[in-house]
């Protein structure tokens, strides 16, 4: 495997983008298919969510699994600069943890979708009707 130079992963690393990925794309087309209207990105919330259900208070974050540290083949950790990652995808992870917290507490009710989570779109549909129909808060990060 070719390494980059530093010059190369700066380019690459700065060519990500934190809005409007993939992803996030994909979870908005599904969405808006099922008819639900929603704001993007309010600066006013905590962690300006991806989506929000303003009438419903509700809100969904769409999460990379490498950037936000989750538990599965995609959110590995790097093995090279550890140093570097380590305490910068950890907080990461605090800050989403925050972020919900802060939300709960202000009565809005979170999903959190992750990025491994899309290739399955029936279930992630059902997922989300259920979350954005149904009464209860939702924050698990399975």
């Amino acid at each position: 495997m070719d390494r980059l130079t530093p010059e190369q992963r700066s380019r690459v690393m700065q060519a990500i983008r934190g809005k409007d990925t993939g992803p996030e794309m994909a979870v908005r087309r599904m969405v808006h298919a099922m008819g639900y209207r929603y704001r993007l990105h309010r600066r006013d919330l905590p962690g300006r969510p991806d989506l929000v259900f303003g009438p419903r208070k509700k809100v969904i974050f769409v999460h990379g699994c490498f950037w936000h540290a989750h538990n599965c083949k995609n959110g590995r950790m790097p093995e090279s600069r550890r140093e570097y990652w380590i305490p910068k995808l950890t907080a990461n992870k605090e800050r989403d943890a925050a972020n919900v917290q802060k939300l709960a507490a202000d009565g809005w009710r979170v999903l959190t979708v992750w990025e491994c989570q899309i290739k399955d779109g029936e279930t992630l549909a059902k997922r989300v009707r259920e979350f954005l129909d149904g009464p209860g808060r939702d924050t698990a990060k399975t």
